[in-house]
């Protein structure tokens, strides 16, 4: 299949969501870990639309940001872009914002870098199209990207080998 180059713009996706108690600890805050699950949400749905029809699979959340409380009754907004695409990985950019519903103003509440993999049916990783940045945020974000990527390669490398170190009853 011969690489194709794809805008930014192509893949972005949008989801919004009303905060209802049951989301939220005994404070009235979003648990993180829902925001999480939105975030992976959302930044699948631009993955997805990336990879053309390809599945899609998590691998990993990194720089995942709590920068503001989100309460019962506000409205998340969450916007995804595809950073960069690489051989079959891709990181998506994910921006959380609650919205006031009588100005329209945004506060930025949560950033992460999710990185997806497109794979067939069985499973098995697949090749996906390059990314073009247009503009000069979409240049920062891509060249970002790639710093990123090279710090979790690291991370790995350095993780793998540290857990072939570890005795079998390291966790008692």
């Amino acid at each position: 299949m011969e690489q194709q180059l794809r805008t930014v713009r192509e893949s972005q996706a949008e989801r919004s969501e009303i905060i209802f108690p049951g989301d939220t600890n005994s404070l009235g805050n979003l648990f993180g870990g829902k925001l999480m699950q939105f975030i992976d949400l959302v930044g699948a749905v631009a993955a997805y639309r990336h990879a053309r029809a390809i599945l899609v699979v998590t691998a990993s959340m990194d720089g995942l940001d709590f920068v503001a409380p989100v309460h019962v009754g506000d409205l998340l907004i969450l916007k995804a872009s595809v950073n960069r695409a690489f051989r079959t990985s891709m990181e998506v950019g994910v921006k959380a914002m609650v919205e006031d519903p009588k100005t329209r103003a945004l506060r930025h509440v949560s950033t992460a870098y999710v990185t997806y993999v497109a794979v067939d049916g069985t499973g098995t990783p697949v090749p996906v199209d390059a990314i073009v940045p247009e503009t000069e945020h979409e240049e920062r974000r891509y060249a970002d990207a790639l710093r990123r990527r090279e710090s979790r390669s690291g991370e790995v490398k350095r993780k793998r080998e540290m857990r072939k170190q570890l005795a079998e009853d390291w966790h008692v």
